[in-house]
């Protein structure tokens, strides 16, 4: 399945989801996986784990926060790995892919509120205010990424001002937006209430 990892790459003809989507090896295009039960949970988690570009401790925690949380735990897992730093960095279209805008967070080129982050997995907030610092404005990297993503609209509970360098979260992440990849949120929380 596409998950849309390398960036720009993926919305062109050079994506490998594309050229070949068959198990790799000699025997590849006759072998049909047969999964069930457990396999399609492990296999909904991946998928997310792989999609949101974090590690397993990193999903596992943000599941136990989101059990905590009143309302649906799938719906408030998926929100919550939505509103991570990083994530909302690649969906402003600071940078073409989660990894990249991981990276951006790391190295000091976001504040958030008028405050350097340098959090990846920092939970945003209704309200917040997401800008890249003076500093990094010039940064060839980000100023690449803001041209090749200007094409690309924002969410709806994103605000983008691009001549600034600043977004802002005017909203919540609703489920019915994330319709890039399909996800079935209730067999993550299934797998993990064994």
């Amino acid at each position: 399945m596409k998950l849309y990892l390398k960036g720009e790459r993926c919305y062109s003809e050079k994506c490998a989801i594309e050229k070949r989507n068959f198990i790799p090896g000699q025997h590849g295009r006759e072998r049909k996986p047969k999964i069930l039960g457990y396999g399609l949970q492990l296999r909904e988690k991946q998928k997310a784990r792989r999609y949101y570009g974090v590690l397993e401790a990193q999903f596992r925690n943000t599941f136990e926060k989101a059990v905590n949380v009143k309302g649906i735990t799938g719906e408030n897992l998926l929100s919550m790995m939505e509103h991570r730093l990083d994530n909302v960095i690649y969906r402003l279209g600071l940078a073409t892919s989660r990894s990249m805008a991981r990276q951006i967070v790391r190295h000091g080129h976001i504040a958030v509120n008028g405050k350097k982050v340098n959090i990846p997995s920092f939970l945003t907030r209704q309200g917040d205010v997401i800008e890249v610092r003076e500093k990094s404005r010039t940064n060839p990297a980000i100023v690449a990424s803001m041209e090749v993503t200007a094409s690309r609209p924002s969410p709806t509970w994103l605000e983008l001002d691009r001549d600034a360098f600043k977004g802002k979260v005017i909203g919540t992440f609703k489920r019915a937006e994330l319709v890039q990849i399909q996800l079935n949120e209730q067999l993550i929380v299934e797998l993990y209430s064994k």
